[in-house]
């Protein structure tokens, strides 16, 4: 029975807020551990090296996921591949919180970022499939504030549940969150977003997408070595492999056309990664400086890294309104102008830095980012056919989690090189603050890059 106009505008709210609320909870998951690896580590007994692992084996399984999560979503239902997501999200949490080494922990949050993967390359998508184009900006805004509200109260909720009952608790709380979440999806959420023809799904794509990623990471994480070198060059060859199958496959993954036919889908998706590989390996490395150089509690630096998603949050739904009335690239250039400001100011940090110096740089990138995010977002969905847009959102998503990978592994690189077997501890804070300065200069000229691609790209719809 055909759906009025009314009921299509009751689902479309309830299909955005079921959507903000997992969009809340996954970047709250994230975040939160950051908080705790101090006291992870050191329970665990856990090296720098290891340490450094835990966001980066998240987000390349997120990489790795992301497009087969995406057209199983366009295949099978987009509401269906969200819900197991957060089912999946609920155990691997679980899991990491009865863990009892390290180890454990790392091979948790690799189905965790499989779990995030499902959950952020389907929830654009049911926004797009149930919102009218002239209601879309605003909509994928409110999402993109709820990513960053979930970003902004999980340093101090990180921070307060690590203080209160320990680590585990960090993750366990999760659960009881996302079993709610799924009640109310299966009780109230109705309807379902797929395609009418269902395509083959690509394996050789997917496993030669994940060699792509697995031996990027890999070999950042270990050069200079011979075999670091050899493993970058079969990431090149394999990624040109899944070009080339993709071009020649009759049900790819990903349409390649798709970024030939449009400018602004492509050269968006680009300054999407750069501007995402020059931020998540900055909350990260922030973390440790406020509690390893600076001293300060968990909670304490939870609070003051709160700053930045907290403007992120406020500036989001704002810029995404203005994405529907304005010419999206200039807001997010300008957004994109503003990070590097923030990064230029913080690019001084030293062991002597003031903490308000601090929270405003990071005010600073917090408010570029809000500025940037939702019109990219809205640029990207705005110029893709209605039977792609699951590929289309996981395509998104997968710019933003192969950036925070790439970013993430440069820095990586970085601990291993300055830092190495070593234990975080007070002797090595003059290692970190390099380690920092570094990654300051490689996020600075990723946001120079990513102004320009954004400055250049056209009009929506070229």
């Amino acid at each position: 029975m055909p759906q009025s106009a009314a009921e299509k505008s009751v689902l479309a709210k309830f299909a955005l807020i079921i959507v903000c609320l997992g969009s809340i909870i996954g970047p709250l998951g994230m975040a939160s551990v950051n908080i705790a690896i101090p006291d992870m580590a050191a329970d665990l007994q856990a090296n720098a090296k290891m340490v450094s692992w835990l966001p980066t084996l998240f987000i390349l399984s997120s990489v790795v996921f992301m497009l087969p999560a995406g057209k199983l979503a366009d295949n099978y239902g987009r509401k269906r591949i969200y819900s197991y997501g957060l089912a999946l999200n609920a155990f691997s949490s679980l899991m990491c919180g009865v863990s009892g080494s390290m180890e454990w922990v790392l091979f948790w949050r690799f189905v965790q970022g499989l779990a995030s993967s499902m959950i952020f390359a389907t929830g654009i998508a049911i926004i797009t499939s149930v919102t009218p184009s002239h209601k879309r900006g605003a909509a994928l805004g409110l999402a993109s504030a709820c990513i960053y509200i979930g970003l902004t109260i999980a340093p101090a909720v990180g921070g307060w549940l690590t203080e209160l009952w320990g680590w585990r608790a960090v993750f366990l709380f999760q659960v009881p969150i996302v079993i709610a979440l799924l009640i109310l999806i299966k009780m109230r959420l109705e309807g379902e977003w797929k395609n009418d023809d269902r395509t083959k799904f690509d394996w050789w794509g997917t496993g030669i997408f994940a060699l792509f990623a697995s031996s990027l990471v890999y070999g950042l994480s270990i050069l200079p070595q011979i075999l670091g070198v050899g493993m970058l060059v079969l990431s090149a060859a394999s990624l040109g492999m899944f070009v080339l199958h993709q071009s020649r496959s009759r049900k790819p993954l990903i349409r390649v056309q798709m970024f030939r036919d449009s400018r602004v889908f492509s050269m968006s998706l680009s300054t999407s990664l750069l501007m995402y590989a020059s931020n998540f390996p900055l909350v990260f490395l922030i973390s440790l400086y406020l509690q390893y150089v600076k001293g300060f509690t968990p909670s304490h630096a939870g609070q003051i890294i709160l700053l930045q998603a907290l403007s992120m949050a406020i500036l989001a739904p704002i810029s995404g309104k203005l994405a529907d009335k304005f010419e999206a690239r200039l807001i997010s250039t300008l957004g994109c102008v503003i990070v590097g400001i923030g990064l230029a100011v913080l690019s001084t940090i030293s062991t002597e830095t003031s903490i308000m110096y601090i929270a405003i740089s990071l005010l600073l990138i917090g408010i570029g980012f809000g500025l940037f995010s939702t019109p990219n977002n809205n640029a990207i969905m705005g110029v893709v056919k209605p039977d792609e847009v699951g590929v289309a959102s996981a395509s998104l998503n997968l710019s933003r989690t192969i950036g925070n990978l790439f970013g993430m592994s440069l820095v990586n690189l970085m601990v291993h090189f300055y830092i190495g077997d070593a234990q975080f501890s007070a002797e090595q804070n003059p290692a970190l603050i390099q380690t920092f300065d570094m990654a300051l200069m490689m996020s600075l000229s990723f946001v120079l890059v990513a102004s320009a691609l954004s400055a250049l790209r056209g009009k929506s719809g070229a």
